[in-house]
């Protein structure tokens, strides 16, 4: 493909996602969002609405009400609900095919156009947790210039297809995009009951040192301390008590407090876990039912 064949593709991926990105006035400067659903949803960047109730810019040029209706800090996102028909979905797609190197182009609209950002994948990489223990499933960083309204934006491969959404949140001055899998699965769930359920055992954990007659017998240095628990919490019911050491969940090492979080994904309320603990130097085993925690918990 020579470079006029090559930019000419790009002009027309760029051309038809700003059919799907609108700006967001939701914190003082705008940012974007991009059309998640044809009844006028749309997924944005928590972090950048502040507000519940905002204006949005279209892609026509005109502009409608919308309103949040669902928010999860853990993966940054928001749903918001716009006063509009005929908005066009982004054409989301999984990143099985995506490797380093592939052309990804972001497409904003900040203010009244849209700016687009050229570049490459730079880096893949497995399922990873938020700082606040939101699951994203799977790594995506490009190689794109932070710009104005950048957040919100889509990220889209040479197909024209949505690969993910453009945030500068999770870490810190790093380009990653969020996963069409995980917006999928988050813009779903806040479509449906305005939060991500999240599960709970009801407990304050702690990493300590293990014995090192136990760290021989289960190949690891440490486990979880039991500092708290909550009353009546699944914790509670099963047994657990202050001073228990948690050393795994179904059959998984437990060795900071991180890890017992994929135990507690939306998928797991109401199933029951098996706890491994260290209760007076000796091995048990307690059964949990993972409750559902609180929208304001």
């Amino acid at each position: 493909m020579n470079s006029t064949s090559l930019s000419n593709l790009l002009a027309e991926v760029v051309e038809a996602a700003s059919h799907s990105v609108v700006r967001v006035e939701g914190r003082g400067r705008a940012v974007s969002g991009t059309v998640f659903s044809d009844k006028g949803h749309v997924v944005a960047i928590n972090h950048t609405v502040e507000r519940d109730v905002v204006e949005l810019g279209l892609p026509d040029g005109d502009t409608a009400p919308a309103r949040v209706v669902g928010r999860d800090p853990s993966t940054d996102l928001a749903l918001l609900q716009a006063k509009k028909k005929g908005l066009v979905p982004a054409p989301w797609t999984d990143l099985d095919d995506a490797r380093v190197g592939h052309l990804v182009v972001g497409v904003y609209r900040p203010g009244r156009t849209t700016r687009a950002a050229f570049g490459v994948v730079a880096a893949l990489g497995d399922a990873w947790r938020t700082r606040y223990g939101g699951r994203i499933d799977r790594y995506l960083e490009a190689s794109l210039p932070l710009q104005p309204g950048f957040s919100g934006g889509v990220l889209v491969g040479e197909s024209g297809k949505a690969l993910g959404l453009s945030t500068s949140g999770l870490v810190r001055g790093v380009p990653l995009g969020i996963p069409a899998a995980t917006v999928k699965r988050v813009g779903e769930a806040l479509m449906t009951g305005g939060r991500v359920r999240r599960g709970y055992l009801g407990v304050g954990s702690y990493p300590v040192a293990l014995p090192a007659s136990l760290q021989s017998s289960l190949g690891q240095d440490s486990g979880l301390l039991i500092v708290s628990v909550q009353a009546d919490s699944p914790a509670s019911q099963a047994g657990l008590l202050l001073g228990d050491v948690v050393v795994g969940v179904d059959g998984r090492p437990t060795a900071e407090p991180a890890d017992l979080l994929p135990a507690l994904d939306e998928d797991r309320v109401g199933r029951e876990i098996v706890l491994r603990i260290v209760r007076a130097g000796e091995l048990r085993e307690l059964r949990a039912t993972v409750g559902e925690r609180g929208p304001s918990a």
